[in-house]
């Protein structure tokens, strides 16, 4: 059943979950300690010269912590890894019982698919958000990690029976 509502938050926000995402965590070491987000608005930009993309919202705490640091790293997040989430979305420790490796400053989550490198390359405006352009410095791919996928507000995994 088809249904049609105003423009609202509300409205945008449901048919925004229609869409599939990967689910990344955006970590880094700041002032001696573990900081990151998570985000499901990851997107590869370019592979010459190699830059990927986030959004944030403009009012985050954690995001104004991260920039200023040199190395920031990106872990694609694996299909076990719902708790992680969820933790690292909260509020609290973020990194509670989190298996993590630093690398040059950049703090990735253990049993990712993908490990980035990056550094903040630009930040664009973008009403209540900023995209946040990095450029990749390092990548370590762990194919044998299905990625978790976040669609209509859920964790899923996908289906591998390809």
């Amino acid at each position: 059943m088809d249904t049609s509502s105003g423009l609202t938050p509300a409205a945008l926000r449901d048919a925004f979950g229609h869409f599939p995402s990967g689910v990344i965590a955006v970590a880094a070491e700041h002032a001696g300690e573990r900081v990151g987000l998570v985000a499901s608005t990851f997107s590869p930009v370019s592979l010459d010269p190699p830059l990927v993309s986030f959004c944030v919202q403009n009012t985050s705490l954690t995001w104004t912590r991260l920039q200023q640091a040199p190395a920031l790293g990106i872990s694609v997040l694996g299909a076990a890894h719902d708790a992680v989430a969820r933790t690292m979305a909260g509020q609290g420790d973020r990194f509670a019982g989190l298996k993590t490796v630093t690398r040059n400053g950049a703090v990735f989550v253990d049993g990712s698919s993908v490990w980035l490198e990056c550094r903040a390359e630009q930040l664009v405006p973008a009403g209540d958000h900023t995209v946040v352009l990095l450029r990749v410095d390092a990548v370590d791919v762990h194919d044998e990690v299905a990625p978790m996928v976040f669609h209509r507000s859920v964790f899923r995994r996908l289906d591998q029976r390809n």
